[in-house]
């Protein structure tokens, strides 16, 4: 497992200084540079500022972007749909700023069990939040944030844990945001109960993610989960890859996702609409 982290943080590192560089739209930073060199020095201000309002705006629309928060009285939708093993799936998220600091959400979702070794169903609903302690400004540039939510009203026969009576879980992220490139960890434990069941586990999840010119965004990451009961749920190391396209507030999303020690795979796709 050591390798796949170290290759993570690897490419992480790498594009970290590129992701400073990286081309977001067809006026170039190099661009700016020379127009910034050949223009009065009175100028030169006014055009940092208009290059860190542009920089702003596109990080306050970039929804899959890890350390995304949706703000004040903003509203995200995202409609989701997904297939891993004989299972289609399909969902739809949705949150609301209550203010720059505290998001609420609200997550369903169904499933068609295709080989029938389990029953079709809804998940447990999911009510949850997250509210930013620090916004990455005053002296510091780490963004972190809490993670919390609870999951009711779910079909104990479908699956284990996505789909169970009761779970709970609590989180803390935390990351730094360039114009190129956002790094972020997220650290969570959940626990699941219901009349059958009895679990707990631990999520712990690097991301890096970047943005290319044209609106283009890919991300890769590791979901690393531990267990306290390896028969009802073994432990799992999934490696995470998408690649998206914006325009304006839309994101239409492609997925991937490899479990390594059951070679499963998940593909989807997602369409994230921000209002």
């Amino acid at each position: 497992m050591k390798k796949y982290l170290l290759v993570l943080f690897g490419l992480g590192i790498g594009f970290n200084a590129y992701g400073e560089a990286v081309v977001l739209s067809d006026d170039s930073v190099e661009e700016d540079i020379v127009m910034e060199e050949s223009l009065p020095v009175q100028n030169s201000t006014a055009t940092y500022s208009n290059n860190q309002t542009n920089i702003q705006s596109l990080l306050a629309t970039d929804t899959s972007d890890p350390l995304f928060l949706t703000g004040d009285n903003q509203f995200l939708s995202d409609t989701y749909l997904s297939y891993i093993d004989r299972k289609l799936r399909v969902g739809q998220y949705l949150d609301y700023g209550i203010n720059n600091n505290l998001v609420l959400h609200l997550n369903m979702l169904y499933q068609w069990d295709l080989s029938g070794r389990h029953q079709n169903g809804f998940s447990a609903t999911e009510f949850g939040g997250v509210y930013r302690m620090n916004h990455g400004t005053s002296g510091s540039r780490i963004i972190s944030d809490v993670l919390f939510g609870l999951k009711v009203w779910g079909s104990s026969h479908v699956r284990t844990p996505e789909y169970a009576d009761s779970s709970y879980y609590a989180g803390y992220r935390f990351g730094r945001r360039y114009t190129g490139v956002s790094l972020a960890g997220t650290i969570k434990s959940t626990w699941v109960f219901d009349n059958d069941r009895g679990l707990s586990y631990i999520d712990f999840i690097p991301e890096a993610y970047f943005r290319f010119k044209y609106d283009w965004r890919a991300g890769i990451g590791l979901d690393i989960r531990q267990s306290t009961n390896t028969r009802l749920l073994g432990d799992q190391e999934w490696l995470n890859l998408k690649l998206l396209r914006q325009y304006g507030n839309t994101q239409y999303v492609a997925r991937f996702d490899y479990e390594f020690e059951s070679s499963e795979i998940q593909v989807g796709a997602n369409i994230k609409i921000l209002f």
